[in-house]
C-alpha cells in the first residue's frame, strides 16, 4: 500500500554491493512512499540499475571522496529537497534493512501529534538472528526500551526541519554517525523517541568470527572519533566506553604482563580472575534486562573479549588523525 502522498514523507536509502539485500530494501521502500531516493557509494554489483528499474532516483556518490554512510545520507537528502521541497518527513534506511509495513503511518501518526519530536524510530529486529551466534548479538542490541531516547540508530524517521536545522550528518564521521547527529539535535531542543512499533528487519549477515572483529573494531574507532568531538562539553559522548576499552584492552593486560616476573606467573591468574568477575557482572546485567541465560552468556562473554578489537579501532583513528590522514570506512560485510 502506497502512503498516502499528502502526508509530505519520502525515503532516502543508502547502500554499497548489497545484492539481494538492497532489492528487498527498494521494494518494501517504494511500497511505502511515493518518493525514495537511493544512494550508492561504489557499489560494484548491479545496485544502481535495480535501484532505477524500480523507479527510484538515484544518486551515485562521488568516488574521488571518501566514502561514509553519513555522507551518503546528506547527499540523498540534499537530492531529495530537490526533486520534491515540498517534503516535510524524511525516512532513512540502510540497504541491508527492510521497512515494515505500516512502520511510515505509525511514525508519522507520532510526529504530527507532538511537536517537539524531531526523530522518531520504532524496533529493529534481525531477519534471521538464529543463523549464526553473531546475528544473534546484533539482534540483541537492536532491543531497547520504548520511550525518549538520547540517540537513535540511522535508521529513523527525521523532521526535514529538524534535520535541516541540525546541519545534518557530519560526513567525516564513519561510524557512530547518528549518535552525533542526535547530540546536535538535542542541543536545538529536539526530542527522539522509540515507540512500541515494529519499524524494519536488519540482514547483518555476520557469519564469521573476522566479520564480528571488524565491526568491533569499527565501534571502537567510533568510540574515539565522536567521543573526541564532544570532549571539554557537557555531553562527553562515549567516556566510559573509552575507559573501559583502554582498561580492560590495554592497561591492564599490560600491568598483567609486567608483574608476571615478579609474581611467578600469579599476576596472570589475578588477571583472568579480573575477567571472569567481568563476565560475571554483564551477565547479571544482561539478565536484569530479561535476557535468557544462553543469550545472556553469549552476549557478556563478546562483550569481554570485545576489548581488543575496540581497542584497535581506537588506535586507529588516533594514528591517523595524528598522521593528518582522513578517516576511512571499516567494511565487515562481504558483497552480496
Amino acid at each position: 500500500m502506497i502512503a498516502d502522498p499528502s502526508r509530505n514523507a519520502a525515503i532516502v536509502a543508502i547502500g554499497r554491493n548489497e545484492g539481494e539485500r538492497l532489492k528487498r530494501c527498494l521494494h518494501a521502500a517504494v511500497a511505502s512512499a511515493p518518493t525514495v531516493v537511493y544512494v550508492d557509494s561504489g557499489s560494484m554489483d548491479e545496485s544502481v540499475a535495480l535501484a532505477a528499474s524500480l523507479g527510484c532516483h538515484v544518486v551515485p556518490v562521488d568516488r574521488e571522496k571518501p566514502y561514509s554512510a553519513a555522507r551518503a545520507r546528506n547527499e540523498g537528502f540534499a537530492c531529495l529537497m530537490d526533486i520534491a521541497p515540498e517534503v516535510s518527513f524524511v525516512q532513512f534506511v540502510d540497504g541491508d534493512c527492510v521497512l515494515e509495513a505500516g512502520w511510515l503511518e505509525r511514525g508519522l501518526a507520532e510526529l504530527e501529534a507532538r511537536g517537539e519530536l524531531g526523530v522518531v524510530r520504532g524496533h529493529l529486529c534481525e531477519i534471521n538472528p538464529r543463523a549464526s551466534i553473531f546475528n544473534l548479538l546484533c539482534d540483541m542490541e537492536w532491543r531497547q526500551t520504548p520511550g525518549e531516547m538520547m540517540a537513535s540508530g540511522g535508521i529513523f524517521l527525521v523532521r526535514v526541519e529538524a534535520f535541516r536545522g541540525a546541519g545534518g550528518f557530519r560526513p567525516e564521521v564513519i561510524a557512530a554517525e547518528d549518535d552525533e547527529f542526535c547530540v546536535r539535535l538535542r542541543r536545538l531542543g529536539w526530542k527522539i523517541l522509540m515507540v512500541d512499533a515494529p519499524m524494519a528487519r536488519h540482514d547483518a549477515a555476520l557469519m564469521h568470527f573476522s566479520q564480528w572483529w571488524r565491526r568491533t573494531q569499527r565501534a571502537g574507532h567510533a568510540f574515539a572519533q565522536v567521543g573526541a568531538l564532544f570532549d571539554g562539553t557537557e555531553e562527553c559522548y562515549f567516556v566510559r566506553d573509552r575507559r573501559r576499552v583502554w582498561m580492560w584492552g590495554l592497561a591492564l593486560p599490560l600491568l598483567g604482563l609486567a608483574l608476571a616476573p615478579f609474581t611467578h606467573g600469579l599476576s596472570l591468574l589475578g588477571l583472568l580472575g579480573l575477567y571472569l568477575l567481568q563476565l560475571a557482572h554483564i551477565y547479571r546485567g544482561c539478565r536484569r534486562r530479561g535476557w535468557v541465560g544462553n543469550e545472556a552468556w553469549i552476549y557478556a562473554f563478546f562483550a569481554v573479549i570485545s576489548r581488543p578489537p575496540a581497542l584497535q579501532g581506537m588506535i586507529g583513528y588516533h594514528w591517523r588523525r595524528w598522521r593528518g590522514q582522513a578517516p576511512v570506512i571499516i567494511e565487515h560485510k562481504r558483497s552480496a
